[in-house]
């Protein structure tokens, strides 16, 4: 399919095809999250759902990490107000990509823990690289984040109550053939063919009556939006709040002070 533009932001390279778009992370070798990334992601997403001419995204990373999560080194140097804007701003993002109208693919090129599968969890389909080294779970209890409910629904979502409330509270981080079997992504792909694949379900929706797919995603999420918490600030307070409870503070401090020193 034929390029027709081509787009780079600070953290985001984007490609638009004939019908829709390809928008890769590129924050660094691990896809960090940090303010800056959040923002540029609620730009070029809300770009894409004015845009009638773009009918679709896919969202990706780069070989063998689609994002390594929050930037918790950068983070933990924000000051109150810093990290109360940051976690609205996220909360925002997040509700923002699941009430996304138009198809939105997740092709997952790697590690994806955290906040990583925060962005995945909501697209339409995931795919993700083939790997025993590649993971990908909402795992913010074993990292003292406070999870949201709104996360706690979109993982039920797609992998039902019993394994979400089992998977949520040890914090765990699934292989990728843990999470085909969950029902988590769709599909497990060698790392070269991850966008291919991707791509290829995105022709395929490409083919649809774009309406009638819409109204048609509409309907199969309407109970998960009927209890979506709409309010960014208010869905992501308590992370906020407990990031300066200082026992947390404390283990966030030896997290960073151990990662900073590795990349010495």
């Amino acid at each position: 399919m034929e390029v027709y533009l081509y787009k780079s932001m600070k953290t985001l390279k984007i490609v638009y095809k004939n019908e829709y778009a390809i928008v890769q992370m590129n924050r660094g070798k691990v896809n960090a999250i940090n303010a800056q990334m959040v923002t540029e992601l609620r730009e070029i997403f809300k770009s894409i759902a004015a845009n009638e001419e773009v009918k679709g995204v896919i969202l990706s990373g780069q070989p063998h990490y689609f994002s390594a999560g929050l930037d918790l080194i950068e983070l933990f140097q924000y000051d109150q107000n810093q990290i109360e804007d940051f976690f609205s701003s996220f909360g925002c993002l997040y509700i923002e990509l699941v009430q996304f109208k138009k198809p939105f693919i997740s092709a997952i090129t790697g590690y994806s823990p955290a906040g990583g599968c925060v962005l995945a969890v909501a697209g339409d389909n995931r795919y993700m690289a083939e790997g025993d080294k590649y993971l990908i779970g909402l795992n913010e209890v074993a990292v003292n984040i406070q999870i949201s409910q709104n996360l706690t629904d979109i993982y039920a979502f797609w992998i039902g109550n019993g394994l979400a409330s089992k998977f949520i509270l040890e914090g765990k981080l699934l292989s990728g053939k843990e999470a085909e079997a969950a029902g988590l992504i769709d599909e497990l792909v060698p790392l070269d063919f991850v966008l291919e694949r991707a791509e290829k379900q995105m022709q395929l929706y490409m083919k649809a009556d774009q309406q009638i797919w819409i109204n048609t995603k509409a309907k199969i999420r309407k109970h998960l939006l009927d209890k979506l918490e709409t309010d960014g600030k208010n869905a992501l307070k308590q992370a906020s709040e407990l990031w300066w409870k200082p026992e947390i503070r404390a283990k966030m401090k030896t997290y960073v002070e151990s990662f900073s020193n590795k990349k010495k």
